[in-house]
């Protein structure tokens, strides 16, 4: 049996319980593909997961391979499969949430949750692209249907999925209004964010008022990000709750006041890809990516992500 490279946890903890092993290289099944990972993109579900928390509920007991982004090349191709081929350079978000083991020389997935990767760009780049791609394009497109004219307000928009759904509801024509830290400013206004607020500076549910939208990527903990966020939507408005969901009483604020909230969770989406490379190749959206690490470093980028300081992504380099 084959062998390669993977960064394997064998237990619950902080960055150093990640090590490089080596172990058994999968093989595709009928309908999935066999990607040799040129990178792999870094998210805050990766470092919670191996604390215990985010996806490890699905994924079980260690030992396993965290990482859910991945760019490469088709390596091979199960029976069945008819939309890609040996030699195509890919980039998905395969198998969410279960595990997909994305921090390693290989992974196997179907094949239509993979899309060719964007062409203008390298694989460090597209590797990070699509779980924070995916959750903005599902929140701000699929799940708010954000229209042209509306105002959408995006909390922690200089994260690796705010900078995104910045882009894409700008795309659609929104008034987008963006909190970040305020060295964040200058570039948000870049990617198209019409206001930025400085949290740090002023609470954001006393200067802004009658958002059509908000896509929350903070949640209550540790701030009620979530909750004072409901102050500024207008009557019916919408609040999708992306990284912790719908408490009780998140969901009773909003009935109190009269708006609506929903939960959420990205999910494997070729097609989406497809339109998200589309953006990219024409260079209506573009992809922060703060620092590239070498598949050794891991435990170090783990760390750096923790320190919620970063612009956009953080990336591991794989093979290539």
């Amino acid at each position: 049996m084959s062998s390669m490279r993977a960064v394997v946890q064998h237990t619950f903890g902080g960055p150093d319980v990640l090590r490089v092993e080596e172990v058994a290289r999968p093989e595709p099944l009928p309908t999935e593909v066999l990607v040799r990972v040129h990178a792999a993109g870094i998210n805050p579900v990766d470092w919670k997961t191996r604390g215990g928390t985010g996806m490890a509920g699905i994924l079980g007991e260690p030992p396993f391979v965290l990482g859910w982004d991945v760019s490469g090349v088709v390596e091979a191709v199960g029976f069945g499969v008819t939309t890609l081929k040996a030699g195509d350079e890919v980039y998905g978000m395969p198998w969410f949430p279960r595990a997909a083991g994305g921090y390693a020389e290989y992974v196997t997935a179907p094949a239509r949750q993979f899309a060719r990767k964007p062409a203008t760009v390298g694989h460090e780049v597209a590797a990070a692209v699509p779980l924070a791609a995916l959750t903005a394009w599902q929140a701000v497109v699929d799940t708010a249907d954000v229209r042209a004219g509306q105002r959408v307000l995006i909390t922690a928009a200089a994260g690796g999925v705010g900078h995104l759904a910045v882009q894409f509801a700008k795309h659609l024509g929104a008034h987008v209004i963006a909190t970040a830290s305020g060295g964040r400013h200058a570039w948000l206004k870049e990617l198209g964010a019409d206001e930025v607020i400085d949290y740090h500076a002023v609470r954001f549910e006393d200067v802004v008022r009658d958002v059509d939208v908000v896509i929350d990527l903070v949640g209550d903990d540790p701030d009620r990000t979530g909750t004072r966020s409901l102050e500024t939507l207008r009557p019916d408005g919408l609040l999708v709750a992306v990284p912790a969901g719908v408490s009780t009483e998140l969901a009773e604020a909003a009935a109190a006041r009269g708006v609506r909230v929903t939960p959420f969770l990205v999910e494997p989406d070729g097609p989406a890809l497809r339109r998200i490379a589309d953006l990219i190749d024409a260079g209506e959206v573009s992809v922060e990516v703060e620092e590239v690490f070498p598949l050794e470093r891991a435990a170090e980028a783990h760390a750096r992500g923790e320190s919620l300081r970063t612009r956009g992504k953080l990336v591991l380099r794989v093979t290539g």
